[in-house]
């Protein structure tokens, strides 16, 4: 039986984390993945980008995208001892924005100290219908177990549900 999750339980989890590793679709439909930092806002995951880095220009001829959000697990007081990290995946919808159309206090967010620098842009990410998780909301011992680790929620807002795609 599958671990049963709430939409803001997830969104609690990726909002207290920051890396996740994106996956696109280069204009060859060649698959990509890049480590990428992001900050949520109104849940939509934002990542700072260049607009001459290839994840912008990608994104920009396809925004179909996944994500997964790592989230390390650790044994108290035995460090040593190496556990699988849990996970959140979701696929979703991405699109490059410009700083006017991001809005200063999250162009702040996302640009601390490289903010007076020109060439930066934003890309969107809008997750759409399931997170997949892995040891989300159980124990390390119970992550021993695949039927007990794994969930699928839908993922919903504080707005309603998310549109399906």
């Amino acid at each position: 039986m599958s671990l049963q999750l709430a939409s803001a339980s997830v969104w609690k989890q990726i909002e207290r984390n920051n890396f996740a590793v994106l996956g696109m679709v280069t204009a060859r439909h060649q698959a990509r993945t890049v480590g990428i930092v992001y900050v949520v806002d109104d849940h939509r995951l934002y990542i700072g980008a260049g607009r001459d880095q290839w994840k912008t220009k990608h994104i920009a001829q396809n925004g179909d995208v996944s994500m997964t959000i790592p989230i390390a697990k650790r044994v108290p007081l035995v460090p040593w001892v190496k556990i699988p990290a849990a996970t959140i995946t979701f696929s979703g919808t991405a699109r490059v924005l410009e700083k006017d159309e991001l809005g200063e206090a999250l162009f702040e967010r996302l640009y601390r100290h490289d903010a007076e620098r020109g060439g930066w842009c934003a890309i969107e990410v809008t997750p759409q219908r399931h997170f997949i998780t892995y040891g989300i909301g159980v124990s390390l011992w119970a992550m021993r177990s695949p039927d007990r680790s794994r969930a699928r929620v839908p993922v919903e807002s504080d707005r309603g549900s998310a549109p399906v795609v």
